[in-house]
């Protein structure tokens, strides 16, 4: 089941819920029970390549470590 986040205009919590697809917009009260909520924008990182096996150049090297591909860790 999915995972979505949320936050809470009134106190300002951040809080995840697991709900089915169907019921993503439906409203959600933060778990100090306040029902100002808004869901965030969440992105998926989805690895890959779209080089054909035939291609001359290399594919890209995954940088390892953390939340951004150890970009901004250093």
């Amino acid at each position: 089941m999915p995972r979505y986040e949320y936050r809470c205009r009134s106190c300002g919590d951040t809080f995840e819920l697991s709900r089915p697809m169907a019921e993503s917009g439906a409203p959600a009260s933060c778990p100090a029970g306040h029902e100002d909520t808004v869901k965030l924008l969440s992105t998926v990182a989805v690895g890959g390549s779209s080089s054909s096996p035939s291609s001359s150049s290399p594919s890209p090297a995954a940088g390892g470590g953390g939340c951004c591909g150890g970009g901004c860790c250093g």
